[in-house]
């Protein structure tokens, strides 16, 4: 596995970053299949581990720290990021809508109990899980001071933020977002047409890349797609880097992985598979760099038509 560096902390990270959303889905998955993810991520190399505090209601922050304190170095070894501010249905009361929630309390108590699942001193890296309508730049910017300043977080960012959210937001902050993590494919392309990752570049942010492989649509098949991603269309973009793939010894997802790091933001790709194989095959990706040539071929069959 490759590295490079987290948005000028001087934090090293593995280029891909595992994705922890899948490893929880009940407490048998967690105890068994979930458990073995985590390790193969970490064996494989992996460095940096994406959570979310709504990731198996919980669960997978648990999971993940139960599989922390149980091998020995790995703290110092991994860098540990999740989320907060989505609010499902019935949280707390049974009447509650589902909801994002980016108040000062509620940041500081989803701190407090991630903190307290993933049995750790400090996150590594704490984001705003989506943008909330009612967010207040100030209001988040002081939680992020007072987490800060007691220890419990070292470095912030955002996820799902548009380019002008993040400044707005950065205006209010007094430290440096770091990083902002939005869904990037061949099969979901907004990202490099929206400003995002010019943004990131202009920011010194880094994007990571959640679905990399659009739910699995542009690898070897798909069991849990969102229903956003039920209408990507993927096989001209499928026939394209399989041709490609076959030429550079890689598979199909491989190829859409490379396609995705040779932009020139540094775009960390979250890799979210509960397959050992699968897990330790991506790691290929960060040894090819996909020629100028091939990688507009790509982009050409997933726009579905010829450049202007």
């Amino acid at each position: 596995m490759t590295s490079t560096e987290l948005a000028g902390t001087g934090r090293i990270i593995s280029r891909l970053a595992y994705g922890c959303w899948r490893i929880a889905p009940d407490a048998e998955f967690a105890g068994t299949r979930g458990r073995a993810a985590v390790l193969a991520a970490y064996e494989a190399g992996y460095t940096l581990f994406d959570h979310a505090d709504i990731y198996g209601n919980g669960r997978a922050e648990e999971i993940f720290g139960k599989v922390l304190r149980g091998v020995g170095g790995m703290r110092e070894r991994v860098l540990i990021a999740t989320k907060c501010g989505v609010r499902k249905a019935g949280d707390p009361t049974g009447n509650a809508p589902h909801r994002y929630d980016l108040s000062r309390e509620h940041i500081l108590r989803s701190c407090e109990e991630s903190l307290r699942r993933l049995g750790v001193d400090q996150i590594d890296l704490y984001q705003l899980h989506r943008p909330d309508w009612l967010m207040d730049p100030g209001e988040i910017a002081a939680a992020f001071e007072e987490l800060r300043a007691a220890g419990k977080v070292a470095e912030f960012g955002v996820s799902n933020f548009t380019p002008t959210q993040v400044s707005t937001l950065q205006r209010a902050c007094p430290m440096q977002l770091r990083v902002n993590q939005v869904e990037i494919s061949l099969a979901r392309q907004a990202p490099f047409i929206d400003g995002t990752l010019e943004h990131c570049l202009a920011e010194k942010m880094t994007p990571l890349a959640w679905s990399p492989l659009a739910g699995g649509l542009l690898a070897e098949g798909a069991n849990r797609v969102l229903p956003s991603q039920t209408a990507y269309r993927t096989t001209d973009i499928l026939r394209v880097i399989d041709r490609i793939g076959t030429a550079n010894g890689l598979s199909r997802s491989e190829i859409a992985l490379a396609w995705l790091l040779r932009h020139p933001a540094g775009i960390v790709p979250i890799i979210g598979s509960v397959q050992p194989d699968r897990i330790w095959s991506a790691v290929a990706a960060t040894q090819c760099e996909l020629a100028r040539e091939d990688w507009y071929r790509i982009l050409e069959a997933a726009r579905g038509e010829c450049l202007p």
